[in-house]
């Protein structure tokens, strides 16, 4: 059994990034860049209006004589006199001579002329060619997760392909004779099965929207024939439940039959213990404990920082918050707890049903409470530690 530090480590020394792959940008929502990109062009790639009102070369006069207009979308090509001006849209090109634009709701305009009632400062709301981005200037570093804005501004630029990680294919192997489907009869014995929608939504809140779900019997010639058939088809598997020491227990047994190569088995934590980790070629293997609560501790802790290492984020664990305890806590385990807890502006509260086989106090906490193993009280008021959830 190895602390949850140690395993850690192990996964992100074995989580290495998905290869690259060309995708266009239109495409590339929630995956990462593999390259930094670079601007092909100036941004904006001319001197831009930034209102609509009236171009002119500021000066101490205040009456201007309008000798054209400029929409967007035109290229006005004009010598302008000191006592003249171009009527302008947002957007549009300022011609060579102007260097400022009065808004239009700070001059009194007729047909041919304009008196500026309130003189704006030299080059007032104009946008400077490149003022955004300069050409061959980096526009985004390699580990830069492509968001809506960043299509928008890729296209922009009038970028329309972009070199990104892969993203892992994800199966989910499910274990247990007690399990059945939501929405089937629940006859005594059995239990609905929760962990793969679970799973498969905590997966969705990393960009991983398609997974295949698997079920299996517990039994050891089942449990192998399943794994040896999905550890050729996936970068990635998640197996829940089997991977105790009980009777029934035979999810250990059947991966190394299997050839994964042990990294770890069981963490000296609560709740989570027994999970095990490991590898075949470029496959990680994640068994994780059936019980919902522990499982999806996992997940948090030790799956999805694997999964983004994989996807290729530079950062991969969620940044801390620290916070007041609004109680007193003992912890007399010797091992590293998660509490499922509800933190806001100041303080934060652990909150009750601690269960690994419990998730309504999952359902409504936002944060996992972390004592480290060898800490066996916090007195309340004092600050401690908080990884926050989604």
């Amino acid at each position: 059994m190895i602390k949850v530090e140690e395993a850690l480590t192990i996964i992100e020394a074995n989580s290495a990034k998905m290869p690259k792959q060309q995708i266009a940008v239109s495409k590339a929502l929630g995956y990462v860049l593999a390259e930094k990109v670079i601007s092909p062009i100036h941004m904006p790639p001319f001197r831009q209006s930034a209102m609509d009102g009236y171009a002119f070369i500021h000066s101490i006069k205040h009456q201007y004589d309008i000798v054209s207009t400029s929409q967007a979308g035109d290229h006005l090509n004009l010598k302008l006199n000191t006592n003249e001006a171009v009527r302008i849209f947002t957007g549009a090109f300022v011609p060579d001579d102007a260097d400022t634009v009065v808004m239009q709701e700070h001059v009194i305009a007729n047909k041919n002329s304009i008196l500026i009632a309130a003189m704006p400062a030299k080059n007032a709301n104009i946008r400077e060619k490149g003022e955004q981005i300069a050409k061959d200037d980096i526009v985004f570093e390699a580990g830069t997760l492509i968001t809506p804005a960043a299509i928008g501004f890729l296209a922009s630029l009038g970028i329309t392909e972009i070199k990104v990680h892969k993203k892992p294919k994800v199966a989910i192997l499910v274990t247990g004779n007690e399990l059945v489907k939501p929405g089937e009869k629940l006859k005594k014995g059995k239990i609905y099965e929760s962990n793969s929608v679970m799973l498969q939504a905590a997966l969705e809140t990393i960009g991983i929207k398609k997974t295949k779900v698997y079920s299996v019997k517990d039994n050891l010639k089942a449990t192998k024939k399943a794994l040896k058939s999905i550890l050729k088809k996936y970068d990635i598997v998640l197996i829940s439940g089997g991977i105790s020491v009980g009777d029934y227990d035979f999810v250990k047994e059947a991966l190394l039959q299997n050839d994964v190569k042990e990294l770890f088995y069981k963490i000296n934590q609560k709740p989570g213990k027994p999970m095990f980790f490991g590898s075949k070629d470029e496959t990680l293997v994640f068994a994780l404990p059936g019980n919902p609560a522990s499982s999806l501790t996992n997940f948090y802790i030790y799956v999805a920082p694997a999964i983004k290492s994989r996807i290729g984020f530079l950062e991969i664990h969620k940044t801390k918050v620290i916070r007041k305890l609004n109680s007193d806590l003992k912890n007399n385990t010797g091992k590293t707890l998660f509490l499922k807890a509800k933190y806001n502006e100041t303080h934060v509260e652990v909150l009750n049903s601690q269960s690994s086989a419990m998730l309504n106090t999952f359902a409504v906490a936002n944060s996992l409470l972390i004592v480290p193993e060898g800490i066996e009280e916090y007195k309340k008021g004092q600050l401690v530690t908080l990884l926050p959830i989604d």
